[in-house]
């Protein structure tokens, strides 16, 4: 099998040592090419130029920015049966696509279970989401969770380090500061459902968990599935306690946060974001730029990847 390991040298967990045991390690099973990525959209481009060369497998090495980046190169013109696999190994801070996917954490352990998986001729379809013409694996959104990333990417880019630490502070600065607890302006609309205005909070899932501080992992919408449509947790304004509250319930295993506030969904096929003025959004955890209005659709059986099976029918991340 031809393959390409596209691998992001500047992503928080990877290293010179840790790209080399991979290539290796690869390079026993596989017709490996290395590829580093020297510019943001670099991914995509690796990966758009794989499908055209009639790659089998593309593996991908850093956090959950780079796969992003390679789903929407190798997706640039739609899922089709000449799309290479996908492999994906954590070499991020948080790594969400990889767990949901059930991966070791581990990028050694990880990249062994690959090889284990494609000797075994092992792979799985997983639904994925579009932000308008972008292609997400598990989340995208408009509104205070991007308004949190871009401080993040705003306070990387002057040197600090990805860590939980950093988007709790941003997070909590947000709520505590920001205009979109105050001045709510979010209108949220779903099948099935009359549109919610005042929203201030929209957490769209793909996969359970949404996100993890550090292990921890936070499901405000603990039924989204590789195997489903997308789910929604929207929240109307709330006072500290009340937030802290649905906080709790999101970082607890059960049925995820509720209220009067609150408005929840799973399975859906569309969700659209209007609001007044543009605001942040983002993609997979990185900040995409401002967007007035948002339409977010789940795709079925979008890209085949390398992952163990499906376990009692939903994706349980470790």
């Amino acid at each position: 099998m031809r393959a390409i390991l596209v691998v992001n040298p500047v992503a928080t967990d990877t290293t010179v040592k840790t790209r080399n045991v991979l290539a290796r390690a690869l390079a026993s099973e596989l017709k490996v090419e290395v590829v580093e990525t020297t510019h943001r959209g670099h991914g995509h481009e690796l990966a758009e130029q794989a499908r055209l060369d009639g790659i089998d497998v593309v593996v991908a090495l850093g956090g959950d920015g780079t796969i992003n980046e390679v789903v929407n190169g190798l997706l640039s013109a739609g899922p089709g049966p000449d799309v290479p696999m996908l492999a994906a190994v954590p070499g991020g801070s948080t790594n969400v696509f990889t767990r949901a996917l059930g991966m070791s954490r581990d990028p050694i352990e990880a990249t062994a279970e690959i090889l284990d998986l494609l000797r075994a001729d092992q792979s799985r379809t997983v639904s994925l989401g579009r932000a308008d013409d972008r292609w997400f694996t598990f989340t995208s959104g408009l509104g205070f969770d991007a308004d949190v990333i871009a401080t993040v990417e705003r306070r990387r880019a002057a040197g600090r380090r990805a860590s939980p630490g950093l988007y709790i502070g941003a997070a909590v600065r947000e709520f505590t500061t920001g205009r979109g607890r105050r001045h709510p302006h979010l209108t949220v609309e779903v099948p099935g459902h009359q549109p919610m205005s005042g929203v201030f909070l929209c957490l769209v899932s793909n996969v359970n968990p949404w996100t993890y501080v550090g292990a921890w992992p936070v499901a405000p919408n603990p039924q989204a599935s590789f195997e489903t449509g997308l789910d929604l947790f929207a929240l109307r304004k709330v006072g500290v306690t009340r937030m802290l509250g649905h906080l709790r319930q999101s970082m607890k295993h059960g049925a995820g946060p509720r209220g009067r506030q609150a408005l929840t969904c799973h399975d859906v096929s569309w969700i659209r974001l209007r609001a007044q003025a543009p605001l942040h959004w983002q993609v997979d955890g990185d900040w995409a730029g401002q967007r007035q209005e948002l339409i977010l659709r789940s795709v079925p059986d979008a890209l085949r990847v390398v992952a163990p099976p499906v376990r009692s029918g939903l994706d349980r991340p470790r």
